[in-house]
C-alpha cells in the first residue's frame, strides 16, 4: 500500500504490520470490528450471535453467526496473523452444527444476543426490518449455509481445501485477508477478498455449479448402468428359459436397449427401457420395394 503525496507528486510505501506487533487480539479487536461493521465484508449482514456455543453435546463455539439478505446462515471465523492448518475443518464443523437451526431457534439466538448486549430491541421486529419489512412468519431462513474466513495469512493447506470445496461441491466459502498498516501514528486496515477473487466471483460460482452438475450426471449414469445391467440379466435369463432362443447369445449391456435377429435378413428385434416405460421394437433395414416389406410384415403377423 502506498500513500500519495500530491505536493511532491510522489508515492510513499506504507509498511504492513502484524496484529501481534500492534498489540491487537482476535476476540477483543478483530472480532469486534467485524461484529460492529459487517459491511466491511462487502455486503449487508445481520450479526445474530457472538461466541455462539449452543451446540448439543459439545462445548465448541464459533466466532460470529450472521444472516445474509437471502436468509442464509453465515458462519464467520476470525484468525489473526495466521489461519493455522485446521480452520477449514473447524468452520465446516460449525456450519454443519448450524445447518439444523430452525427459524424460531434463530430468533431466540438473536434475542439472546441483543439481551446480552443490553440492547432494548425485539429480535422478530429486527429480523423483519432486515428483510425489508417482510412478515416474520413468511420468512424462510437457513435454507443454505455459508462460511466466511478472515485472517492475516492463509496457509496453503487452507486455500487448497477451500478451492477444492468451492469448485467441486459448490460450497459457499469466502476468504478475506486482513492486513493492518501503520503510518504517522495512524492505523489502517485493508480487507481483501482473496477466494473467490471478487472480480471473478460470479464466474467461479458458475463454473463450480457446472462442475457439480457434471459430477451428479456421472453419478446418476453409473447408477443407471448398474440398474440396466441387472434388468437385462434377469430379462435374458427369463427369455432363454422359453422356446425363443433369439437372445441366447446376447449379453447384458449398460445401454437402455438390447437387440437380436429374428432369423430374417436385415430384420431385428429390440427391447428398450426408460424410467417410465418398456417397449419392444421390430425394425427392418431392407432396401427393397414397399410391397416386399409389406409381404414381410404380413408374414411376421401370421407367425405372431
Amino acid at each position: 500500500m502506498f500513500l500519495i503525496d500530491k505536493t511532491k507528486n510522489r508515492i510513499l510505501e506504507i509498511q504492513p504490520k502484524t496484529f501481534k506487533n500492534l498489540g491487537f487480539g482476535e476476540k477483543e479487536n478483530l472480532q469486534e470490528w467485524i461484529a460492529n461493521n459487517p459491511e466491511a465484508l462487502g455486503e449487508e449482514l445481520l450479526i445474530i450471535q457472538k461466541e455462539f456455543d449452543g451446540f448439543d453435546k459439545t462445548r465448541e463455539r464459533l466466532d460470529l453467526l450472521a444472516l445474509d439478505k437471502n436468509g442464509n446462515i453465515v458462519v464467520i471465523e476470525n484468525k489473526l496473523d495466521d489461519t493455522g492448518k485446521d480452520v477449514t475443518w473447524q468452520a465446516l464443523k460449525y456450519t454443519s452444527y448450524c445447518a439444523s437451526l430452525s427459524k424460531q431457534q434463530i430468533k431466540k439466538i438473536y434475542q439472546q444476543y441483543l439481551d446480552k448486549l443490553k440492547i432494548d430491541e425485539n429480535a422478530e421486529i429486527n429480523l423483519s426490518e432486515f428483510f425489508n419489512g417482510a412478515d416474520f412468519e413468511e420468512l424462510q431462513l437457513n435454507k443454505h449455509q455459508r462460511i466466511v474466513m478472515i485472517a492475516g495469512n492463509f496457509r496453503k493447506e487452507v486455500t487448497s481445501t477451500v478451492l477444492w470445496l468451492l469448485n467441486n461441491y459448490k460450497m459457499k466459502i469466502q476468504c478475506f485477508k486482513v492486513t493492518p498498516y501503520s503510518h504517522d501514528n495512524k492505523l489502517f486496515l485493508n480487507i481483501e477478498q482473496i477466494i473467490p477473487v471478487k472480480e471473478a466471483e460470479e464466474f467461479t460460482i458458475k463454473m463450480a455449479e457446472k462442475a457439480q452438475e457434471e459430477i451428479e450426471i456421472q453419478n446418476e449414469l453409473q447408477t443407471r448402468h448398474i440398474v440396466r445391467l441387472d434388468f437385462w440379466e434377469k430379462l435374458l435369463e427369463t427369455i432363454n428359459k422359453t422356446e425363443n432362443k433369439s437372445f441366447q447369445n446376447i449379453s447384458p449391456l449398460k445401454e437402455n436397449w438390447i437387440s437380436s435377429s429374428v432369423g430374417v435378413s436385415s430384420v431385428g428385434l429390440n427391447f428398450g427401457i426408460s424410467r417410465t416405460y418398456a417397449r419392444t421394437e421390430l425394425y427392418m433395414s431392407r432396401s427393397v420395394k414397399e410391397e416386399i416389406n409389406l409381404s414381410l410384415m404380413n408374414f411376421i403377423n401370421k407367425k405372431t
